[in-house]
């Protein structure tokens, strides 16, 4: 009778940093030829979703495509539904051409399929809020989150001091520095018609108090051996003010409405955008701040998607529900808070499940 083999302790902390001192990603893992993904993206059974009983294809067109072309105060109404209602829409003949798009889709595919060597170089994880201003690694939350989540990603620092054009990798750096022109520009158009969905000036919500710090993030989802164990991106809200998202064609991501997952699905051409928490607050829940999430990449063909987010300039200014928007009727749901507490909660948890309306609402 053979002895019992003694229990080997899983230690994730050692995985975690095995992974993390490759600088290779999960593509680095996919491109080893692993036929079963490490423990450490190992999500919990009740967490994880399958793709066929989460499709509901008979709610995959609620989420409006709203045509910014249009009548302007029908789009003001369609804007304000939307943003009320799931938090999520999206848009086209918005004035971004679609050729850049295009370019910029293939472009951070290609920063990152780079020979390993060409890549490591921007490996890191402190450079955007000082030094360079651009960095690539995989999982932001990767020594703090319960199980990693299966994507790369490459961020860059647009505002409020942008970063210096040479830090840009070169493959993808035209198109980046043109996608943080064109971003910017369509974000402070729809701010203003937000805004007059609130019943506010057109300009009460622009500028360097709501829209000045702005970071774009290339996300990168390769196949997936193993997509039923794991995500690529983990049910959340963004905590910012707005982001403006360019997904590719492969598809992926779900929005949670009334306690459904609704794919969103692309349409060429068109931006996606979302509501972020800290302008639920200011709205005083007039706007809902949408929860998103992406399953993993099932498919041989990598998914790819950037999004800008966009956040106020000033860290230091508090941020509350707009007097305009609070009465006797609808006393304020939420206490002032500085912007810079929330960002610190924000990046102090893993990503899943969080929503800063839940942590500073009265």
């Amino acid at each position: 009778m053979s002895a019992k083999q003694p229990t080997v302790e899983y230690d994730r902390r050692k995985e975690v940093e095995d992974f993390e001192n490759t600088k290779l990603g999960v593509k680095g893992l996919v491109d080893s030829g692993i036929t079963e993904i490490p423990r450490m993206f190992h999500h919990p059974p009740d967490t994880l979703f399958e793709l066929e009983a989460d499709s509901h294809d008979g709610h995959d067109h609620l989420i409006p495509v709203i045509d910014l072309s249009g009548p302007h105060l029908t789009v003001v109404e369609q804007l304000r539904e939307a943003s009320s209602k799931f938090g999520f829409f999206q848009v086209i003949n918005h004035g971004v051409p679609v050729s850049l798009l295009d370019r910029l889709v293939a472009g951070i595919k290609a920063f990152h399929e780079l020979p390993s060597e060409d890549k490591i170089r921007n490996y890191g994880r402190e450079s955007l809020a000082s030094g360079k201003g651009v960095d690539f690694h995989s999982n932001y939350d990767l020594f703090h989150s319960k199980a990693a989540s299966w994507r790369d990603s490459l961020q860059v620092r647009l505002g409020p001091v942008p970063v210096h054009p040479n830090d840009i990798p070169q493959v993808c750096r035209d198109e980046v520095i043109e996608w943080g022109t064109e971003s910017k520009q369509l974000a402070e158009r729809i701010m203003g018609m937000l805004s007059e969905g609130l019943g506010l000036r057109e300009d009460r919500l622009k500028g360097m108090s709501y829209l000045g710090r702005i970071g774009m993030t290339g996300h990168y989802y390769p196949y997936c051996p193993e997509p039923k164990k794991t995500i690529g991106t983990a049910a959340h809200t963004d905590p910012g003010i707005l982001t403006v998202l360019l997904q590719d064609q492969l598809g992926g991501l779900q929005v949670n409405y009334d306690n459904k997952w609704i794919n969103l699905k692309p349409v060429h051409g068109a931006l996606v955008i979302n509501i972020g928490d800290l302008f639920q607050i200011i709205s005083n829940d007039a706007y809902k701040s949408g929860e998103h999430r992406v399953y993993a990449n099932p498919n041989p063909e990598p998914r790819v998607s950037i999004a800008v987010f966009f956040s106020p300039g000033i860290q230091e200014d508090l941020y509350g529900p707009l007097s305009e928007l609070v009465s006797s009727e609808k006393p304020a749901l939420y206490q002032q808070i500085k912007f810079l507490d929330l960002v610190k909660t924000f990046l102090t948890k893993e990503l899943k499940g969080k929503s800063m309306t839940d942590h500073f609402r009265l």
